[in-house]
């Protein structure tokens, strides 16, 4: 496999640069002194910020976009082998890369390199350790996978031997990284269309656990069934947080505030430290802390700069992200589209000012909805309103016969108020006219459901 060199300043070309992550990969090269060029389907913020940066970029993707003077080629998962830019990057011989393959080579360049896995709460914890690591002396390199205030992007390209990026399961594309600091926040049943079970989804995680630094660190969820099934045989140090004590690092004395906001004592290994407030919602973010915490006293950071950056971060964008008012309604937006994240965010809800809480969700891909239709009806019914949109297809074909008509029954069935209502405008009319004063309403989902939120905002 070809191996970059940040000494020597090569052009790069990324088929698909708009991505979240393939953007954040192209503006760390771009910061380090490469060229950089790319394509993509159409202009978007993400090549607009890249293209003033000094890339490159051709609309829509091409052959011809592939040309002589390009040294390394890399492309996203998402590209397909009928892309006539990908068949063009295959033919011509140059050397080429994943995007994953790509950033696990980066990281190597850095000697205290972090990564945060799990089925959920990735964004939210790389960016909570991210704004613990900017109050340090450290100028780290952050890449991550949704718009983090603190540094207006979803990148930030430090000086220093510090790394931070989230790791997704997805394809097993995290094999490809090679951690110092390895964070495991959880582990269940998800991209089922790719590992077909939990067992498959386990193993991927166990090798993954096993690519740690034999002299790094592995902090991992104790409330993961059998722990030890990741744990035994590393070599790595190994420490354990959960909610529900029984770890190493566990919480006490936990209140919440008017917007449900918690408050709580770490116990570290036994010890007490100082209260520590956070300025998100939910026991969930709780235990992404705790995570946080415990990597951040490994690395030998103060623990005023670990309080000061837990009370600063206000959450990553669409993350429980509070949007604005409409009609005497609160109106938030959350990425949330597997039933655990559901059920958090609907738990970090019920301790938020509301009189009723609405929920307009659009489930993301069809295969999902299939596996956890029960699961999401459940979940979903702890609101007091559910109002669905049609299915966000994302990579996959209409063909499994299901749709959120099937979700909408089954929630139905559970005495909940449900509304199957297809289309982004008939949920806006609905909700427009339905709305009431000191409502909540969350546009839940990983697709594009969050245009529900503006669109009546701005009205």
């Amino acid at each position: 496999m070809y191996k970059i060199d940040f000494n020597d300043k090569i052009h790069v070309h990324f088929i698909g640069i708009g991505g979240i992550s393939m953007s954040g990969l192209a503006e760390i090269l771009l910061g380090a002194g490469f060229t950089i060029s790319g394509s993509d389907r159409a202009e978007s913020d993400l090549t607009k910020h890249l293209q003033a940066q000094g890339a490159t970029i051709n609309y829509p993707q091409a052959a011809e976009n592939i040309t002589d003077n390009i040294d390394l080629i890399v492309y996203t998962a998402a590209i397909r082998e009928d892309n006539p830019e990908f068949a063009a990057a295959k033919a011509s011989g140059k050397p080429m890369l994943t995007r994953a393959e790509l950033l696990g080579e980066i990281m190597e360049n850095y000697a205290r390199s972090i990564t945060v896995s799990g089925t959920h709460g990735k964004t939210t914890t790389t960016s909570m350790i991210s704004q613990i690591l900017l109050e340090t002396a450290d100028d780290p390199t952050i890449s991550v996978g949704g718009i983090l205030d603190a540094i207006h992007s979803n990148v930030h390209v430090g000086d220093s031997d510090v790394f931070i990026t989230e790791a997704c399961e997805y394809t097993n594309s995290y094999h490809s990284f090679f951690p110092k600091y390895n964070i495991i926040l959880n582990v269940e049943a998800d991209h089922l269309d790719f590992f077909k079970n939990l067992e498959n989804v386990r193993a991927s995680f166990k090798k993954f656990a096993e690519n740690t630094s034999d002299d790094g660190l592995l902090i991992i969820n104790n409330e993961i069934d059998d722990v030890k099934y990741f744990t035994q045989d590393l070599k790595c140090k190994v420490i354990t947080y959960s909610l529900k004590g029984d770890a190493d690092m566990v919480p006490t004395d936990i209140s919440y505030n008017e917007k449900g906001y918690a408050s709580f004592t770490p116990v570290f290994e036994g010890k007490a430290l100082e209260t520590v407030t956070l300025n998100v919602p939910g026991d969930h973010n709780i235990s992404n802390a705790l995570a946080a915490i415990a990597l951040c006293l490994e690395m030998g950071i103060d623990y005023s700069c670990i309080k000061a950056g837990l009370a600063k971060f206000g959450g990553a964008h669409r993350r429980f992200e509070y949007k604005g008012m409409f009609k005497g309604a609160t109106v938030i937006d959350d990425y949330a589209h597997h039933p655990t994240e559901i059920k958090a965010s609907l738990g970090a809800a019920a301790n938020y000012p509301h009189n009723r809480v609405v929920v307009c969700f659009q489930s993301h891909t069809y295969t999902r909805t299939l596996a956890f239709l029960d699961e999401f009806a459940q979940a979903l019914s702890a609101a007091d309103v559910v109002v669905l949109a049609d299915i966000y297809p994302a990579r996959e074909p209409d063909i499994y016969g299901v749709s959120s008509k099937d979700i909408a029954d089954r929630i139905e069935k559970l005495g909940t108020e449900v509304h199957n209502l297809g289309t982004f405008e008939a949920c806006e009319k609905f909700l427009e006219k339905n709305l009431l004063n000191n409502d909540l309403l969350i546009t839940m989902g990983a697709g594009d459901v969050y245009l529900v939120g503006e669109n009546l905002l701005n009205k």
